[in-house]
């Protein structure tokens, strides 16, 4: 999907219709709240932003990104940016690479919801997970840094970062396998699926016995991290609307399963030659997490790609009903609306191999 995915997600556009808000009064919140703000203030947003539409804001010195809650009816619990800004703020405390959060506003007046002000940090986004920009002999050091990234993430103590309120510790797949199938359930107008609902039957008599906490993106592909704009080095990782406390080894799993994932829906690697692309396989990529995380090895590794199957898809099924509603964030919601029965058949299927 490589340069689709780019040309879909990748830049800006002028503030589409049904996204606009008032500027002016975004500059005055800014000059009270953020440090070394100077207008004038321009406003584009980013094409990219499933889920909380997302915008560049430019000034002459310097540009900042505002996420949103986005306009209209929301479900609830969702579209948290709150909660965005708090781990962010947590994260970047203890060095971990993230945008620098200017500000965060609870104040609907101001634009008519939700909203946090943060840094606009400069690097490479790769959309397509062959990294084809990069040389061969590089590209090990290119996942090398995804890895290191996120083992890192996983070692981080919560409680020492302040964030040991951030989520519920303990059962977090009964509490996940809850919240997505609640999700899927109640959104009528997106329609049911029978693949998901056999995924909804089943996944909470699988769940492997054990238990860890740690904090957890939820959303950790290459085209969610900034690298350095010339070294193989993660300098950002962007998108936190998911993060929560869980276990590292579902989001190390989510991560892991760009080598199973259509490169047609979001940025994976079914179909390419690892080899010929000097790509690690995934047996040796999951080894590296191990060894950076102290594990011998990961039991029950097919549940956990199962599980991110079903949960993915239940994400794109909230994003297929927010577009028959008119309030997806994306100009490529649709797209992710038709790919949502695809997902649901791979999350079938992989549950079929856990049996």
């Amino acid at each position: 999907m490589g340069g689709t995915a780019q040309e879909a997600n990748a830049g800006t556009t002028p503030v589409r219709e049904g996204y606009r808000f008032d500027e002016a009064a975004l500059a005055k919140w800014m000059e009270a709240n953020v440090e070394g703000f100077s207008g004038p203030l321009e406003v584009e947003q980013f094409k990219g932003g499933q889920s909380n539409p997302t915008y560049k804001l430019i000034t002459p010195g310097r540009a900042y990104v505002l996420r949103r809650k986005p306009p209209g009816p929301v479900l609830k619990g969702a579209h948290a940016v709150e909660r965005e800004a708090k781990v962010l703020l947590a994260l970047g405390s203890v060095g971990f690479p993230v945008a620098h959060v200017h500000g965060l506003c609870t104040d609907e007046s101001v634009i008519g919801s939700w909203f946090y002000v943060m840094e606009m940090v400069e690097g490479r986004i790769f959309w397509d997970a062959t990294f084809p920009d990069v040389s061969r002999e590089e590209r090990p050091a290119y996942f090398d840094a995804m890895n290191a990234t996120i083992a890192q993430l996983h070692s981080i103590d919560h409680e020492s970062v302040g964030l040991g309120d951030y989520g519920k510790p303990g059962n977090y797949f009964v509490r996940q396998v809850g919240r997505w199938s609640k999700q899927y359930l109640e959104d009528e107008l997106a329609g049911r699926d029978p693949n998901m609902d056999a995924l909804v039957d089943w996944l909470p008599t699988a769940i492997p016995e054990g238990d860890e906490t740690s904090i957890v993106h939820g959303d950790f592909r290459c085209d969610n991290m900034i690298f350095h704009p010339t070294e193989p080095r993660v300098i950002a990782v962007l998108d936190w609307e998911l993060s929560t406390l869980g276990h590292p080894l579902a989001d190390f799993a989510y991560h892991a399963m760009m080598y199973h994932m259509p490169p047609s829906i979001v940025a994976g690697l079914e179909g390419a030659d690892l080899a010929k692309l000097n790509i690690p396989g995934e047996a040796e990529y999951v080894a590296a997490y191990c060894r950076r995380t102290g594990r011998d090895s990961i039991a029950s590794w097919d549940f956990y790609v199962a599980f991110n199957y079903f949960r993915l898809a239940a994400i794109f099924h909230g994003i297929k009903g927010r577009y028959l509603r008119g309030t997806a964030a994306s100009a490529h919601a649709k797209d992710r609306a038709e790919a949502f029965p695809v997902l649901a058949r791979l999350a079938r299927e992989a549950m079929e191999r856990c049996r």
